[in-house]
């Protein structure tokens, strides 16, 4: 693959999980992954739980903004990967979709986000062993 995938993550409000993964992929992938986010209704700021359990993982994603899904986005993705959004994410042939189970955040304490983050990481991980495997 002479190009590097990019992933697309999708949540209802772009304010928790999504950025979480978005987090962590940009984390764990460095330059072999392109990274997108949005959300079906974004919220207007990130929830800042969200921010909070990232940060101690060593990952600031506190300078981010919601953004609205696009079309485009989704178009110009390889991987499109879903939380909870449902039938808001446009379809395309020859994409890879997954969709996520993943608890919302939104109104949890860092107890209750914590292993919603934990997931999310098992997650990236095997996502970006899958997509873009380090070389050695």
């Amino acid at each position: 693959m002479s190009t590097k995938p990019t992933v697309l993550f999708v949540c209802v409000h772009n304010a928790g999980r999504s950025q979480m993964a978005a987090g962590y992929m940009q984390a764990l992938a460095g330059d072999r992954v392109d990274v997108l986010s949005a959300g079906s209704e974004p919220k207007d700021r990130i929830n800042p739980i969200a921010i909070q359990a990232m940060a101690e993982e060593g990952i600031d994603i506190a300078g981010n903004q919601p953004k609205v899904l696009t079309t485009e986005a989704v178009r110009d993705s390889d991987v499109v990967i879903t939380m909870g959004c449902g039938d808001a994410c446009p379809i395309f042939p020859g994409k890879r979709y997954e969709d996520w189970e993943l608890t919302d955040p939104a109104g949890r304490g860092i107890e209750d986000v914590r292993p919603i983050r934990d997931d999310i990481k098992g997650r990236i991980q095997a996502l970006l062993a899958e997509i873009a495997p380090a070389t050695a």
